[in-house]
């Protein structure tokens, strides 16, 4: 066997003219093409850190959308509740609970005025610090308290079951 035998093996003999040649050239462009599609596709495979990033980005946002699914649905069931409670109640009493309420905030502003009057300054300015942080971190807090809500009245109504 000579070397123009081994170099040819698997080669297309060459057609007579120089469309062979164009169609080969196309054939190899082609074929490289696929190859680096290829190797991008492995490459993306293999970036395990990548892939972890953005499953960790779809978790967080599948976590978020339920959280706000979840919190939607409390607001509309305590909503529910509360219409409920006041289509059941009767007048008189809706009277004499507001008239209640008012005196409530009534003696709790004249209780927080007399507790103010009497409270050390260190200690009031910790208590702004305290309600200027509750304020700037109002969501959480209220996603945190629906939850125990929901928690006790879940495992409430399972007390109930047994």
């Amino acid at each position: 066997m000579n070397d123009d035998a081994r170099t040819n093996i698997g080669t297309p003999a060459p057609t007579p003219g120089n469309s062979g040649s164009a169609e080969l050239r196309d054939q190899v462009e082609r074929t490289r093409d696929e190859l680096g599609q290829t190797v991008e596709a492995l490459a993306a495979k293999a970036d395990i850190k990548a892939q972890a990033k953005e499953k960790t980005a779809a978790v967080k946002d599948q976590a978020a959308e339920k959280a706000v699914l979840v919190s939607d649905q409390i607001r509309e069931k305590a909503g529910a509740a509360a219409q409920l409670v006041k289509d059941k109640t009767p007048d008189p009493l809706l009277e004499k609970t507001a008239q209640a309420a008012a005196q409530v905030r009534e003696s709790a502003a004249k209780a927080g005025q007399y507790a103010a009057d009497k409270t050390p300054d260190p200690l009031l300015e910790k208590a702004g610090q305290a309600a200027t942080a509750a304020r700037a971190n109002r969501t959480p807090l209220l996603v945190a308290g629906a939850a125990v809500v929901v928690l006790l009245l879940v495992r409430r109504s399972r007390g109930r079951r047994r």
